[in-house]
């Protein structure tokens, strides 16, 4: 059986801790390698090679830096499609949306390459007489970065690009359901020239995590995750000291006005809440439809499409399925009970997924895709993430109501509306509680210049992920207020015990 370890220091380091954890191809149900689970010692470890790495990286020119990020950048495209196959392999998800992944995270590191622009800092002179004003942005130690099954490359280039060009060392503890792509990634990053140490991928589990989340050395983490472990994540580093922006979970709405263009918003609905096997945190969970009529010729075309779709693996010879599996058998016995649920609780369950099974395939673990009506605010199905291919219908009496169940649930990572009315699409934006918002844009995942993030307990810590709020996250403000008299002719000054001000 094929074993997947760490690589620290530049290389691949085999675990003695003697603990394993199965790695599965979701399409198969077959076991297909197995993933170290590092001991406490280990990842103290891979974080002192890293906080030894530190002072050298962190000194180098940020032009330099960037330069590696540039190579590093070419070195994925060259090697996309087999990066991608990796993913389709040990998440599910089909080819293409393996590629897409690839390219969001793709997008951050051409953002991390203008380093040297977006960590110059500010300067102001002469601010009183003969004194000028500057800040830096000094980069932190060693940063951490753990991250979810879904988006096994997108989610860590969030994080490392960032951290690394600003001056940082990192170690990254991927999920152990799809580990192989850090290391992909991490071999990518040494052939293109970045120092032994600077980046490191500590396969494990909780027992990783938490010494990740309590070594002095660590002075940042960030993660992305459910929202149970995100507040624990966010309270133990804060309890630390360290910075920690902790992204949670989601249960994204969207509205649908009766004057939206019905064929286009259904096609986008389909796909942002179908899309990956819903496994997504800006999946499209549930549509607010204003209206019967609405309703009624939203579900006819849903109804429609769904049963058009091919679900199998995401590695086809042929033509490509629109919906592979989900990750693992109990993540399949999860959503088929919140489907149970909903049916007991009284939505009308118009598509089932439970009992799917795709040819040759019976052993994969696939849900088909699901779709709901007459769901109520009361339901489980509405109230929690399902982080599957389920939809919810909800038939709201206008755009108020609708706008009202956004804003009154617990989570407010993404949401969306569709509409042709100018003056509906601005109070939505301006009035609805939410971090990422879509106007007729189903899944608004905002660019790497911008920055990603929700509101509410989808988000815990004050800075967002990417962008300006990455460079941030990733640097400690210091600012420099200088005076150089010429001594011969500096007059003496007797002690001043008042606030100082500038004159």
């Amino acid at each position: 059986m094929e074993q997947i370890h760490n690589f620290i220091g530049g290389e691949i380091v085999s675990s003695k801790s003697g603990r394993f954890a199965p790695v599965f191809n979701p399409a198969t149900g077959e076991q297909i390698a197995q993933v170290v689970l590092s001991s406490a010692d280990e990842t103290k470890k891979a974080i002192e090679i890293a906080n030894k790495a530190f002072p050298k990286w962190s000194k180098l020119s940020p032009l330099k830096r960037s330069r590696i990020l540039f190579k590093f950048k070419a070195l994925l495209e060259e090697n996309m499609d087999e990066l991608a196959r990796l993913i389709s392999r040990e998440h599910g998800k089909v080819f293409s949306d393996a590629v897409g992944e690839l390219t969001r995270g793709l997008e951050v590191v051409e953002f991390a390459c203008g380093i040297p622009h977006l960590q110059k800092g500010e300067h102001s002179a002469n601010v009183a007489t003969g004194v000028d004003s500057h800040s830096l942005m000094q980069p932190l130690g060693v940063c951490a970065g753990i991250t979810p099954f879904n988006f096994p490359a997108m989610v860590p280039m969030w994080m490392f690009p960032v951290a690394i060009a600003t001056g940082n060392t990192f170690v990254l503890k991927p999920s152990e359901k799809d580990p192989s792509l850090a290391l992909g990634l991490a071999k990518l990053l040494k052939e293109a020239g970045l120092p032994d140490g600077v980046f490191n991928v500590v396969q494990g589990d909780k027992e990783s995590v938490d010494v990740l989340l309590t070594a002095p050395e660590v002075q940042a983490v960030s993660f992305v995750g459910s929202t149970p472990i995100a507040e624990y994540i966010y309270t133990t580093a804060s309890a630390h000291g360290k910075r920690c922006q902790a992204l949670g979970g989601a249960k994204n709405h969207c509205i649908l006005m009766p004057d939206a263009d019905m064929g286009q918003a259904a096609n986008a609905i389909m796909g942002a809440a179908f899309g990956a096997a819903g496994e997504r945190c800006m999946a499209l969970s549930v549509v607010l439809a204003v209206g019967d009529e609405t309703a009624d010729a939203l579900i006819a075309n849903l109804k429609g499409q769904i049963a058009k779709m091919s679900v199998g693996p995401g590695i086809t010879q042929g033509k490509e399925n629109d919906m592979g599996p989900v990750i693992s058998a109990q993540h399949k016995a999860k959503i088929c009970d919140y489907i149970t649920s909903g049916e007991k609780q009284g939505a009308t369950l118009l598509v089932d997924g439970r009992d799917f099974k795709v040819k040759g395939f019976e052993n994969g673990y696939f849900v088909g895709p699901t779709l709901f009506d007459n769901v109520t605010p009361e339901m489980d199905i509405y109230k929690e993430e399902i982080f599957g291919p389920v939809l919810a219908v909800v038939r709201v009496p206008d755009f108020e109501t609708g706008l009202k169940l956004i804003n009154q649930h617990e989570y407010g990572n993404g949401t969306a509306i569709f509409t042709r009315d100018g003056e509906t699409a601005r109070e939505f934006q301006e009035n609805v509680q939410a971090g990422m918002v879509g106007i007729n844009i189903p899944i608004p995942v905002p660019m790497a210049f911008h920055s990603f993030g929700g509101w509410k307990r989808s988000i815990f810590g004050p800075l967002n992920v990417h962008g300006n709020d990455g460079v941030r996250f990733y640097t400690r403000m210091k600012t420099v207020t200088s005076r150089w008299p010429a001594s011969v002719r500096l007059e003496h000054h007797e002690s001043s015990f008042t606030m100082p001000t500038m004159e």
